[in-house]
């Protein structure tokens, strides 16, 4: 059957549709909706491991930031409404990783910043920052982020890391291959491998 992404609206009923598209994909298909059916449908040709624990946040969520450009390559964001939404969400997921890596670390933030030079990073600056640069996004969901990123640590930027893995990987692969490199395949092989570790997949890809 069709798949189906479910939204929690909180009490909202309107939407705007430019900010949801690319969303959509990073969600359904060619994302997270596509990639777990393509896992669920080889699980009998997977690892045990693969199957039950071996899930990596920066292969999944890498993959569906990935799927979100891609479609944008493909021609599916062509409305500028559309491509704004999607830009828009990706700086999001920059700013993740510089509060993800500041708050966990406690790194002392650079002198020659503008934003509290200087000082070591804390939830209560992290919230500060995110604040700054919501880009539009509700305050209300700037703060359930924080507390997202404080209950785990690290999986915020996951999808920078994981993305540019998979950017990476496809540019080496269309490198090596050449006019013989074709994108659909590059998919295929990439997905049928099952969940991984980045520097595991990373690897498998040079195989091609």
């Amino acid at each position: 059957r069709p798949g189906r992404t479910w939204y929690p609206t909180g009490g909202k009923t309107v939407f705007p549709i430019w900010g949801e598209v690319a969303i959509a994909y990073h969600e359904g298909v060619p994302g997270h909706h596509f990639q777990l059916a393509t896992t669920t449908h080889l699980s009998s040709q997977l690892s045990r491991f693969q199957r039950l624990l071996g899930g990596s946040s920066g292969y999944v969520e890498g993959w569906a930031l990935y799927a979100e450009r891609l479609m944008a390559e493909l021609g599916y964001l062509e409305n500028p409404d559309y491509y704004l939404g999607m830009l828009r969400a990706q700086a999001l997921r920059s700013v993740r990783v510089i509060i993800d890596i500041g708050m966990h670390l406690e790194l002392t933030i650079p002198s020659d910043e503008g934003f509290h030079p200087g000082e070591t990073w804390t939830p209560n600056l992290g919230q500060e920052f995110i604040n700054l640069n919501r880009h539009g996004f509700p305050v209300e969901f700037m703060a359930s982020e924080i507390s997202r990123y404080l209950g785990l640590p690290g999986q915020a930027i996951s999808y920078k890391v994981g993305e540019r893995v998979w950017r990476e990987a496809r540019e080496q692969v269309q490198k090596r291959q050449g006019s013989a490199f074709k994108l659909k395949d590059f998919h295929t092989h990439a997905l049928n491998l099952g969940p991984m570790g980045l520097a595991q997949m990373k690897r498998e890809l040079t195989r091609i």
